[in-house]
């Protein structure tokens, strides 16, 4: 069965920095793209950033955009993403998701379809 796993999630003061992890497995194929998301309270998911399998493909959000950074350590099938200068806006829950496949762009961010279950950041002082 697919599994990603996300961790790094937290508290952190305004203006401090996290990294999450998505640990990937069982996706069964070698094309895929990874995608981050996020979603705050009261809002609609949104995607930040995403990384192809292959050739390592990196692309970005329009919006958020400026304090991530999307990596990944392929030894460990483990993807990354550094949130730099965090604020409150940033509160919410963060997924990583896999989607199967070779493709343009990895920010088509509804083709996404593998999901893990989150981890949680609070910003607050």
């Amino acid at each position: 069965q697919e599994q990603l796993v996300e961790s790094g999630g937290g508290f952190v003061q305004p203006g401090g920095s996290l990294k999450l992890s998505c640990a990937i497995s069982n996706l069964n194929s070698d094309a895929y793209a990874i995608g981050w998301f996020r979603q705050a309270p009261g809002r609609e998911r949104e995607g930040i950033a995403c990384i192809t399998s292959r050739d390592g493909y990196i692309a970005y959000a329009q919006s958020p955009k400026g304090r991530f950074t999307i990596s990944r350590d392929t030894a460990k099938s483990t993807v990354y993403l550094q949130i730099d200068n965090l604020d409150s806006e940033d509160t919410g829950v963060y997924y990583c998701a896999a989607r199967l496949g070779v493709f343009a762009a990895c920010v088509l961010w509804s083709e996404y379809n593998y999901w893990g279950k989150g981890t949680s950041v609070t910003v607050s002082s």
